[in-house]
């Protein structure tokens, strides 16, 4: 099992000219961190207008960062949101590329659709439509990696000419493509797309395992299909983790920020009304936070071994430690730790994550790349046959030309 690290950029109010400006250079000397202790990958979130909630709102501006402070930690794009209202379909190819190229091809893609009314009438897409335009566009973006040029595109919901779609990535045939995944349908629709399943709910071990299973059972079959290029066959979720070696230190430095994310995602996803530029999220989780199930008591009792999904790895390097053992049992391929989230301050953040690469780290990097070289030799037949399921790259008609503004030359 591998470990990555999720930012989204919560800051809840109240905010001073320069909190934003602070918080993006606190996650950078994070992640920074990450890379030097060994951590596997960071994965930043598309969002917008999510108040306090989410301030990633260009996440491949900020990777772009992140490419430049780090040698190693692979950089996860997580989620592009792929219907076009949002991200016009070459754009999101461009930018992926782009980024492949600065970080020396560590990019991670991942794509998704966004679930929050906020965001999706902000950008007037229609949810009742919103998976069919994220198939068509992942299938676009794909075929803009890998063809030269880019044969073009005419669906319902993508529309684009022959181009030759530039620069293209540094990883070949393209960056190991993603889905981000709410359910069990959504599991199964990654696996017979070939995509990688991404998980940001919270759930224990014996939810992942039935997770597991679902998806590895789709990615065998003859119905899977990929949507890319190369298959990604991996299964990553979101886990709390906070570090320390007395447990009511870790939940006390890491609790709000577990539960705040919860509630803000329910807020801007259900039950909340939000108000732009006075929507007070961080007010209301105090005050509603039990009625919703979010207060300290539903951490547990001290000392019980972990197993509550919404307090996730929040605890001493042991409990954690036995924790991930049973994701690992499971077949998790990535454990995403939430680390960043409500008022959580950066210096007790990076002393969980040296904590936890000290001390809880070493010996699960030691038995990974064993299971990924078994993993890897079983699923090969199964992954041959998907790719051949796979319509291969186009040519462009090599009469077409792009129409001259005008017949005559310009003076």
């Amino acid at each position: 099992m591998k470990f990555g690290l999720l930012y989204g950029a919560q800051l809840p109010r109240p905010w001073t000219e320069d909190s934003e400006y602070r918080l993006f250079h606190d996650m950078l000397a994070e992640i920074e961190l990450a890379d030097q202790l060994g951590f596997d990958h960071v994965w930043c979130p598309e969002h917008h207008f999510l108040e306090e909630y989410s301030h990633m709102s260009g996440p491949e501006v900020f990777l772009g960062a992140v490419s430049q402070r780090t040698s190693r930690i692979r950089i996860g794009h997580a989620v592009a949101l792929m219907p076009p209202g949002f991200n016009p379909t070459a754009r999101i190819a461009e930018r992926i590329a782009t980024l492949d190229l600065l970080s020396g091809g560590r990019v991670e893609f991942g794509t998704g659709e966004s679930t929050t009314p906020t965001e999706l009438a902000g950008f007037g897409v229609e949810r009742a439509v919103k998976r069919d335009q994220w198939a068509e566009a992942v299938d676009a973006v794909a075929r803009m990696f890998v063809e030269e040029p880019f044969a073009g595109y005419e669906g319902k919901y993508v529309s684009a000419p022959v181009r030759n779609v530039l620069p293209k990535t540094r990883q070949k045939p393209h960056p190991p493509m993603w889905m981000a995944c709410g359910n069990r349908d959504a599991i199964r629709l990654a696996a017979a797309k070939g995509l990688g399943a991404l998980n940001f709910s919270f759930f224990g071990p014996a939810e992942t395992r039935k997770w597991v299973d679902a998806y590895y059972e789709g990615l065998e079959s003859a119905d899977c299909v990929p949507a890319g290029f190369a298959v990604n066959a991996q299964v990553a979720a979101t886990i709390p983790m906070f570090c320390h070696q007395d447990e009511a230190t870790a939940v006390e430095r890491g609790a709000d920020g577990v539960q705040f994310f919860n509630f803000g995602l329910g807020f801007y996803a259900g039950f909340g009304a939000a108000a732009p530029g006075r929507t007070r999220l961080w007010e209301t989780f105090q005050r509603d936070r039990d009625r919703y199930g979010m207060g300290r008591a539903a951490f547990g009792r001290p000392g019980m071994p972990l197993g509550n999904p919404a307090r996730g790895a929040v605890g001493t390097p042991e409990q954690i430690r036995r924790f991930l053992r049973q994701h690992e049992e499971a077949g998790l391929d990535q454990a995403i730790f939430l680390v960043q989230g409500g008022g959580t301050r950066h210096e007790h953040v990076c002393e969980s994550l040296e904590l936890f690469a000290r001390e809880v780290m070493p010996e699960f990097k030691e038995r990974h790349e064993r299971a990924a070289q078994a993993k890897a030799a079983r699923l090969q037949p199964a992954l041959d046959a998907a790719l051949a399921r796979r319509e291969p790259p186009r040519t462009a008609d090599p009469a077409y030309v792009i129409p001259a503004r005008s017949p005559n030359p310009a003076p």
